[in-house]
């Protein structure tokens, strides 16, 4: 192993310090050596920052000498230190020594003052804050060396008035109360001047400023302007301000120290008066809330105190203004008269003679200071019933009150007075007059229907339901009393007559009776006070009766004496009139049906059974093939085509059978073509032939059975049942329904 050379002092080159902002330039800082070779045959050079790299030609060296020199002014600032590598060859190139480092350190100068971070400093302290509060800190930066005294700063203030009420810690830059008796209504923003000095105070300085406000506290009560207020207000006036009281508070304006609440104390038992507060101004405002009267009481006198919204600081010292006496006049004024009862109510018998006095409406003046009179009117009187005395107030009868009348409302006719006094301007007042028709019974009881008819028959049949109505309205109407006329005691051998219900009795014959007219006396009493009666005449027509006991009319009853029109032809003409019906149902079921197909595009066909054919009886309801509609291509185009039911058994069948639809489109072609035969087939009854099943006589209130001869068109018809037969009948329910 090659034992380790041994370095030179010459070449080993120890840290050179060079000051900041040296101004001689060039200036030798270092001679570097090495003794490989005779002076003169050793080339010398310098690499780094500040030769060869950024930033460029601050340093350079003699390459024949080794002198390092200065070229241009430094800044400790931005760079610190240089550190170079030093390289010494001989003239050929060859290495003569290794590359050694070369160490150039910066000394700083007191070249920068201190910088505060802000130019302006804000801090809040509260007033009456006690020494030694921390309001706020100041700080300041020095871009010089911090491990000397030229980054070395103290804090001071310069100014801040002649109080002296602030103190700063010179270290640390922390602002504090240095005395009591900060008071934000003697100086609410204190502006103080401070100071940052480098060397330890005695270096270079600069300057900020410290603004420090006070906060409020409560420590100062609202007062009064002044102990007594005057206002005046109208009587009746409601809901309007009087007047303000003024008040004056030393607190920050806005703030709950300084805002005002209002309390009325004194001289209010009635709550007539309320007090707010005026969030602008701080004044208290008096308002009525209560009608006032002049002639109860004239004046007012109030006890109101004052406080703030935020409670005082207990060591606030109280206030001699916080009560004040408020007094307010009420003026009289012109006031309206009023009817005390109103409405008034009052009874009067219907048929009462003009000229009648039925009340005396009278108002009253509340103005009783001042010597008015009164007059009234009739402002609505809508039949003309009445007369007004302008003077009294009393109420007659103009004609005589009828009953019923267009303008009773359940009894009650309704009449509106004016009364006005004769101040200026004049005020006047409604009332309402009421007045109740009581029912006279001035009317008997008429007979409803006055005709009838019954079967002569007694037992079934042979009754007859009589009704009765009476002007008058109750209690001088219902209920009726019917019986015979006791004039005519021979009645009582074949008519009875008893009571239905209160309106209604039943007339009901006691032997068998021919057939004719009959006039029967009947006496009919109502129960009012006194009970009102009148005999009437009640004309009976006693008809042939059925077998049910009903009365038959002349063709029936005729054809089951056997005269007239025989059976078999009444059924020949009632088959007529089915057939005319018939057709005119048959085309609008045509064109239902293709309606029909053409809006249906779901397949909702399952079986379908002829619900409306009722000439074949039982044999229509089997169910139709429908596989021969959905796939017609499965049936033999020679196929016999299904006999109708209810064809006559002497029928022919047609020689060729129809050609079936190719595919499911020719549906509807191929049941139009066989509607088409078969009601071009003279020698089959239609499917809805009516079937007469019996006949059950004349006088039901029930409508025909057939839909055909009821009616022969829609309109009149009710299909919703439809909508309750389940989804098969869907279709036909949203068409009729």
């Amino acid at each position: 192993h090659e034992a380790p050379r041994r370095v030179k002092r010459a070449w080993v080159i120890p840290p050179i310090s060079v000051s900041e902002n040296h101004k001689r330039i060039p200036h030798l800082l270092v001679q570097i050596k090495s003794d490989k070779q005779q002076p003169g045959g050793v080339i010398y050079s310098i690499k780094g920052p500040g030769v060869d790299e950024e930033p460029l030609g601050i340093f350079s060296i003699d390459k024949f000498s080794g002198k390092v020199f200065l070229n241009a002014m430094l800044d400790r600032e931005e760079h610190d230190r240089y550190r170079l590598r030093a390289f010494a060859l001989d003239l050929g190139g060859a290495t003569l020594e290794d590359p050694t480092d070369l160490e150039i350190i910066v000394v700083d100068q007191n070249d920068n003052r201190p910088l505060f971070r802000q130019d302006i400093f804000t801090g809040h302290v509260v007033e009456g804050a006690e020494p030694g509060t921390c309001v706020m800190t100041v700080d300041a930066t020095d871009a010089d060396d911090p491990d000397t005294d030229n980054a070395a700063l103290r804090y001071s203030i310069l100014e801040q008035g002649a109080a002296g009420m602030f103190s700063i810690n010179a270290t640390s830059g922390e602002i504090c109360t240095a005395r009591a008796g900060l008071d934000r209504e003697t100086m609410g923003v204190y502006n103080l001047t401070v100071q940052a000095a480098d060397m330890s105070g005695d270096g270079l300085t600069t300057t900020a400023m410290a603004v420090i406000y006070l906060e409020d506290i409560n420590d100062n009560p609202p007062e009064f302007t002044k102990e007594e207020f005057s206002m005046e207000v109208e009587e009746q006036a409601a809901g309007v301000d009087v007047g303000k009281v003024f008040v004056h508070d030393k607190d920050l304006a806005g703030s709950p120290s300084w805002l005002a609440k209002f309390t009325i104390l004194e001289g209010d038992p009635e709550g007539a008066f309320a007090i707010r507060t005026d969030p602008h101004t701080n004044d208290g405002v008096l308002s009525v809330v209560k009608p006032l009267d002049h002639e109860v009481r004239d004046r007012f006198e109030l006890t109101v105190s004052v406080q703030n919204e935020r409670p005082l600081e207990p060591s606030a010292p109280g206030s001699p203004r916080a009560l004040a006496t408020v007094r307010v006049r009420v003026r009289d004024v012109n006031e309206a008269p009023a009817f005390r009862e109103n409405p008034r109510r009052i009874s009067v018998l219907e048929g009462t003679p003009p000229g009648t006095p039925i009340t005396t409406y009278t108002a009253s003046d509340p103005d009783t200071h001042q010597m008015q009179t009164l007059s009234y009117a009739l402002l609505y009187d809508p039949a003309d019933w009445l007369q007004l005395d302008p003077h009294a107030g009393t109420v007659r009868t103009k004609r005589e009150l009828l009953h019923p009348s267009a303008f009773l409302q359940g009894g009650w006719y309704i009449a509106l007075l004016l009364a006005r006094d004769d101040a200026e301007p004049p005020l006047s007042a409604t009332g309402t007059l009421s007045i109740e028709i009581l029912e006279v019974n001035d009317h008997a009881p008429q007979l409803q229907p006055p005709a009838g008819t019954l079967c002569g028959r007694p037992g079934r049949g042979g009754t007859l339901l009589l009704g009765a109505t009476d002007d008058d309205r109750a209690p001088h109407g219902a209920p009726f009393h019917f019986q015979l006329s006791p004039q005519h005691p021979q009645l009582a051998r074949n008519w009875s007559v008893a009571r239905f219900n209160v309106t209604h009795a039943v007339l009901a014959v006691l032997a068998e009776l021919p057939e004719g007219p009959y006039s029967l006396p009947l006496l009919l009493r109502d129960s009012g006070t006194p009970p009102r009666e009148q005999q009437q005449l009640l004309n009976v027509s006693v008809c042939h009766c059925g077998r049910d006991g009903t009365c038959l009319d002349g063709a029936l009853a005729a054809a089951t004496a056997g005269a007239g029109i025989t059976l078999g032809a009444l059924m020949i003409i009632l088959g007529m009139l089915v057939a005319l019906g018939a057709a005119r149902v048959r085309g609008r079921r045509r064109a239902l049906r293709k309606g029909l197909l053409q809006r249906s595009r779901d397949d909702m066909r399952d079986n379908i059974l002829n619900y409306d054919e009722q000439g074949g009886g039982e044999e229509d309801q089997d169910a139709y093939d429908i596989n021969q509609l959905r796939h017609p291509e499965l049936f033999s185009p020679r196929a016999k085509p299904p006999l109708r039911r209810d064809a006559p058994l002497s029928s022919g069948t047609p020689m060729a059978p129809r050609k079936l639809p190719s595919g499911p489109s020719d549906i509807e072609d191929f049941i139009n073509e066989g509607l088409e035969a078969a009601d071009s087939d003279p020698s089959v009854p239609p499917y809805d032939t009516a079937l007469i099943y019996d006949y059950e006589g004349s006088g039901s209130v029930a409508s025909p059975l057939s839909s055909i001869v009821s009616s022969l068109t829609d309109e009149d018809q009710d299909y919703d049942y439809l909508s309750e037969w389940g989804p098969r009948f869907r279709r036909l329910a949203d068409l009729y329904g």
